[in-house]
């Protein structure tokens, strides 16, 4: 009798280990997705500002139709975009291309001193620094989620509920390599 109420005691110790560690998955992986729409938000407002910014742009660099052919065609790539992994790859395509973009206004001072381009300039920043803040959270909880379904015994019950890994929001290599500036 004794026996019987041990094993009973320890099974369902191990359904409360199962149901915690499943519940603890399940809320580490509904803030993954809530960090990833947050940067989702900010991606969106930055390409709602690329429109405006091309356009004004255009109106002064006559002679910069390629690079800003490829700020309209990374944007393009972000919005029919499926995953998080297409969209990380887009932002990266996208910011390397808009460095490129900043720094063709440099040669032209009248571009530079218009004020709707400041202004435009000045939200780009801001976001930019939103993107920042919203990628450095949301790799912060991908590794947190990732650590607990990688260790013992969290990989194993991972396993059972089929928890996978998360990807980490990485810059791309074309984007970490500094815009070239000739004069």
């Amino acid at each position: 009798m004794v026996a019987l109420i041990v094993v009973m005691a320890i099974v369902v110790l191990l359904i409360l280990v199962v149901i915690s560690y499943q519940n603890k998955f399940v809320k580490l992986h509904e803030r993954v997705k809530n960090a990833w729409s947050q940067i989702d938000v900010q991606l969106q407002k930055r390409f709602d500002l690329i429109p405006n910014l091309v356009e004004t742009v255009k109106g002064y660099a006559t002679h910069e139709r390629e690079t800003l052919d490829r700020v309209i065609s990374a944007r393009s790539r972000y919005t029919t975009a499926a995953t998080a992994d297409e969209k990380m790859k887009a932002n990266g395509e996208l910011s390397s291309v808009l460095s490129r973009l900043m720094m063709v206004s440099e040669n032209y001072p009248e571009l530079k001193a218009n004020a709707n381009f400041l202004d435009l300039q000045r939200q780009l920043k801001d976001i930019e620094d939103k993107i920042g803040y919203s990628r450095q959270f949301y790799n912060d909880t991908v590794t947190k989620y990732n650590q607990s379904i990688k260790m013992i015994p969290g990989n194993i019950i991972a396993g059972m509920f089929n928890f996978t890994e998360e990807p980490l929001f990485k810059v791309e290599e074309a984007a970490k390599a500094a815009p070239k500036v000739q004069f």
